[in-house]
């Protein structure tokens, strides 16, 4: 196991199988040390996601379990297109969309799932610039998506 992984043990999480993609875009791209992660949704099985939105029927404590969800998603993809998490050098952007209702506003408290994780598995290392954006609808009904920037050890 690598030390990434070890540490996702340690923390009691698990990561989910990835799911192939249904349209024609590819989960991850890696060009020269970076590593671009297409959005991911918060996956509960192949089928189904955290769906809904925040301020009408999702309170924040449920965004920020869709939030990590995708990130553990997107660690998964990570580790398929990589072999492995320990190539993972930082974790530089991460972009997070919140299905919102009218006068939502707290978007940056539901996308601190994300960015807490993050932290929890890579320290500093995954200390990161963001952007929270609330929008009115994401594929499959989501109530959050994730996308990341990754610089990789050469």
């Amino acid at each position: 196991m690598s030390a990434v992984e070890d540490r996702l043990a340690a923390l009691e999480l698990h990561l989910p199988v990835p799911v192939k993609p249904q349209f024609e875009y590819v989960p991850v791209v890696v060009h020269a040390d970076v590593a671009y992660v297409s959005g991911q949704v918060p996956r509960l099985d192949a089928q189904s996601v955290i769906s809904g939105k925040l301020g009408a029927g999702l309170d924040v404590e449920r965004g920020r379990e869709a939030a990590r969800l995708c990130v553990l998603h997107a660690l998964a993809a990570l580790k398929l297109a990589l072999g492995s998490l320990d190539r993972i050098e930082r974790i530089v952007k991460l972009t997070g969309f919140v299905a919102s209702a009218p006068g939502f506003t707290q978007q940056p408290q539901v996308i601190d799932g994300a960015s807490k994780l993050l932290g929890e598995i890579f320290g500093d290392r995954g200390r990161h610039a963001r952007s929270a954006i609330g929008v009115a609808e994401l594929p499959r009904g989501s109530a959050v998506e994730v996308e990341m920037i990754v610089a990789l050890r050469p």
